[in-house]
């Protein structure tokens, strides 16, 4: 019998073929509120989505649907100004204590300081695999476009179009990799000053708020899950001339470039080098090439 693995490259493939177009990504028809309702809203067209934090509460949203493989865009315009304590989260999981997750989230930090960009990748409910960066532009000022790339064989974290980082399939040599749990999509904005701003040092300046994060254009070009080895739809995952094959997902060398680039001059933390956080025992995919 033909394993998981491939089957649903199989399938992955074949409903690239006959699928075409967007899953519809308004907010006003494909999310819903979970919390904070109250004071967030969701506006124009549908298109567009304000979550706010306040000293009652921050807000989040959730996608209906379940996807499994695609590419899942969402365009951000985070909190200005003293934005210290606060998250803005962006990110797909399943649930469950051995949930898979895939994440971006955006911390705070004071007036005229840049934000972090944190990634991280959940497999079975197992973490600490993060990833952070400075961005190369205000965050704040405009809306920039952020988007997971997930396919059986590379996860990629794009911003801008420019890959931030690639986690790559290895599950036939012992490292799990996420791929047989369909996953929802999630935005937030809560407080975090317990960890968020240099540890926990500095705390949410209240007298700022409300804080308020924007949101626009989700677009999940992805497949939709309804259960194992079940896609009933699938769009084409992203402009080909991001990848130079469906199949194994790979990036093309001008891709590549980017992405080095940008690790060069603006990656600030990596677990595969932290030696000393994992007492030298590193996790089995830092020996393994990402790229």
């Amino acid at each position: 019998m033909a394993s998981f693995q491939t089957l649903s490259v199989a399938l992955f493939i074949s409903a690239i073929a006959f699928h075409s177009g967007l899953v519809d990504g308004k907010f006003s028809k494909s999310m819903y509120f979970t919390w904070g309702a109250q004071h967030s809203s969701i506006l124009g067209n549908g298109d567009d989505l304000q979550l706010v934090l306040d000293r009652t509460s921050g807000s989040g949203v959730q996608s209906k649907k379940a996807f499994l493989f695609g590419s899942i865009e969402m365009l951000i315009k985070l909190v200005p100004g003293n934005s210290a304590g606060t998250v803005t989260a962006y990110y797909i999981s399943s649930t469950g204590t051995k949930h898979d997750e895939i994440d971006f989230e955006f911390l705070g930090n004071l007036s005229g300081q840049p934000y972090i960009i944190h990634t991280n990748i959940y497999t079975q409910g197992i973490g600490n695999r993060e990833q952070q960066f400075y961005p190369w532009f205000d965050p704040t000022a405009d809306f920039h476009n952020y988007t997971i790339h997930w396919n059986p064989s590379e996860i990629v974290w794009y911003v801008d179009g420019l890959p931030i980082r690639v986690f790559r399939n290895y599950q036939s040599e012992g490292i799990a990799y996420p791929n047989q749990q369909g996953m929802r999509v999630y935005s937030s904005l809560w407080n975090a000053d317990n960890w968020a701003t240099k540890g926990g040092l500095v705390k949410i300046d209240w007298y700022s708020a409300p804080f308020i994060a924007r949101f626009r254009n989700f677009r999940p070009r992805a497949c939709k899950w309804d259960g194992p080895v079940s896609i009933t739809q699938c769009a084409s995952p992203s402009p080909a001339n991001w990848w130079t094959s469906p199949v194994y997902g790979q990036l093309s060398y001008a891709k590549l470039g980017q992405m080095k680039w940008v690790r060069d001059n603006h990656m600030i933390y990596d677990y595969c080098k932290d030696t000393k956080r994992f007492n030298g025992q590193m996790p089995p995919e830092c020996s393994k090439p990402q790229y």
